[in-house]
Formats: C-alpha cells, sequence, structure tokens
C-alpha cells in the first residue's frame, strides 16, 4: 500500500516541478504566439490543431476549451489530413501543432500544406530545434526534466505540460479578446452557469399564490398559517403604504418557541427581521445564488429596481430546484 502512496505522490511532485519550470520559462515569444493567434482570430478565421497519439488527445481538449471561451478551434486528424480532411484548413486559419519531439512524421508530411495555407503556425513541442519548430511561426516550449512515469516512457509530465501549455494558450486569448461570463453562458445555455447567467431574478422569484405577505400587526400565528398557505419559508411584512416592513421566516418561529412558547398570539412586527437583504428583479440569478451563499440566507426580498415596490421572493430551495445553485 506504502508502494502505491509513494508512487502516486512523485508522479504529482515530478509533473508539478515540471509546471513550475513551464512557468518559469515563459517569456516574450509566448505573448508573441498570442498575438499571432490574435491577429487571426479577429480577421473571422478559426484555429486548427492537429496532433497524433496522445498529443492528438490533448489537441481535442485544447480545441473544446478555445471554442468555449470565445476562439473557434476544430481538430485535424493527421494520418487523415492527406487524404481529404485537409481542406478543413481554410486560407489564413492558424494552426497549433502539438508534437513533443517535433519528428512526428504524420505530423512532418503535412508541414508543407500547413505552411502554405496557415497565416500562423504554433509548435507546442519540448525540442525547440526540431523540425517542427524550425517550421514554425511561434514556438512554445513545453519540454521536461523528466517523465513521471517509473520507466520514463509514457508522455506523463511532457503531456500535462503541454495540456496546461493549451489552457494558457485559451486563457490569455480569452482575456485579449475581452470574453465575458455572460458570453461564456452563451455557449453553455444547458449548464447550470449558463442558467444562471442568463436567468433573471425576475424570471424565478416567487408571486402570486405562492407569496405569503402579511402586515405587521397580524399574529404569529396567522403569519404561519399564510406561509403555510403559499409553501414558502417566509412570509414578507407590508407596512400600511406597501412598503417593506420586514421578514419573518420559519427559523425566526423555531428560535423564539423555543424560550416562548406562546410566541403565536404575538405580533408579527415584534420578531421579524427589519430590513431585509433584497435584491433588484432585473439582476441576474447568478446574483442570488452569490448573495444567499455569502449571507447564509433562506430568502430574499425582490424589489423593482425603480419604484423599489416588493414585487416578489426568492427561496434558495427553488434556485435548487431550478438546477441554479
Amino acid at each position: 500500500m506504502s508502494d502505491h502512496l509513494s508512487i502516486a505522490r512523485q508522479v504529482i511532485r515530478l509533473e508539478a516541478e515540471a509546471l513550475q519550470a513551464f512557468e518559469a520559462r515563459l517569456d516574450e515569444t509566448f505573448a508573441s504566439a498570442i498575438e499571432g493567434l490574435l491577429t487571426v482570430l479577429n480577421s473571422g478565421k478559426k484555429i486548427v490543431l492537429v496532433g497524433i497519439g496522445k498529443s492528438g488527445n490533448i489537441a481535442h481538449k485544447i480545441a473544446a476549451t478555445l471554442t468555449s471561451t470565445g476562439s473557434p478551434a476544430v481538430v485535424l486528424h493527421s494520418q487523415n489530413a492527406l487524404h481529404g480532411d485537409l481542406g478543413l484548413l481554410a486560407e489564413g486559419d492558424a494552426v497549433i501543432a502539438l508534437s513533443y519531439s517535433g519528428e512526428t512524421s504524420e505530423l512532418l508530411d503535412l508541414l508543407p500544406y500547413l505552411k502554405r495555407r496557415s497565416a500562423c503556425l504554433v509548435a507546442l513541442t519540448g525540442k525547440s530545434r526540431s523540425t517542427l519548430a524550425t517550421h514554425a511561426d511561434h514556438i512554445i516550449d513545453t519540454s521536461v526534466p523528466r517523465e513521471a512515469c517509473p520507466l520514463e516512457l509514457a508522455p506523463t509530465s511532457s503531456s500535462t505540460t503541454m495540456l496546461v501549455a493549451g489552457d494558457a494558450v485559451a486563457m490569455a486569448l480569452m482575456s485579449a479578446r475581452g470574453f465575458t461570463a455572460e458570453d461564456f453562458a452563451q455557449f453553455h445555455p444547458g449548464g447550470s452557469l449558463g442558467r444562471a447567467l442568463l436567468t433573471t431574478v425576475g424570471e424565478i422569484m416567487r408571486t402570486g399564490d405562492r407569496l405569503a405577505i402579511v402586515t405587521p400587526d397580524h399574529t404569529v400565528f396567522e403569519t404561519l398559517n399564510a406561509m403555510t398557505r403559499a409553501k414558502s419559508g417566509a412570509a414578507i411584512v407590508l407596512n400600511a403604504d406597501r412598503s417593506l416592513g420586514g421578514i419573518f421566516t420559519h427559523g425566526d418561529f423555531a428560535r423564539s418557541f423555543q424560550n416562548q412558547p406562546d410566541v403565536g398570539s404575538r405580533t408579527v412586527s415584534t420578531l421579524m427581521t427589519p430590513q431585509p437583504i433584497s435584491i433588484s428583479a432585473k439582476a441576474l440569478a447568478a446574483e442570488a445564488v452569490r448573495l444567499v451563499a455569502e449571507r447564509n440566507i433562506d430568502d430574499l426580498i425582490v424589489l423593482d429596481p425603480d419604484s423599489q415596490e416588493v414585487l416578489g421572493l426568492v427561496d434558495s430551495q427553488d434556485l435548487a430546484s431550478l438546477k441554479l445553485t
């Protein structure tokens, strides 16, 4: 058992050291590669990634990350490229070629065509003097001191470094192109983040029969009945002029009942929370999620952003049922 753990820790340590070395090695050549890719993307073209074996697998992940963060990217299968798939590479596209050795035969066979059609060729390679590196416009050095494999054969440290290099490229491009969280949501409408960033509080708040509203003069017993009818864990307390007086929750009742068994006959104004936390109906659901988590509360009062009129209530259980948390 201890051998298993020691091997695992050694792998993690060696790969972490490789990443630290990669970070320390980053210089203006990386920035130059980003500028080259930016020029291509800003012209309306895409990025084409190409690699063989493990590098090919990593190319797929990098392409997915690029595309989901606003930089259109596809993967060109090296072995099929010379049999028709080269049509995937349009004139003026950028190419990111992945090969640790820089001497992969299938990739080198493609080099003349890649150079001829692409506007920018970036090499992710561990050999800065390889054939691939020699023909590239930009080189991102992914060399590692050693592989984490005990036999030093299986790509481990090198593949991890290449993957992180791709993430670094994608994040640098995302930042340079001003890609926002809202843009990310547009590309991920089916996920919880997408829903949270595309949905407004006004679209998910409780209203009508699902809203328990009482006045300060209502008793706690009457307030609990209103909450039961609305199937809500909180009641909104409105003053005579319809302004917000406070909020009363099941938690408020439970805490008071421990010391005051006759609490039901008291007016709700004596036990409510005045000036409760509120949110605009126009705010994004993501903001509601953040407030609920930061303030450790279960309910948010929803207000009209202009008149400050109470419009509804956001219940944390609703956020969960809508898969917004």
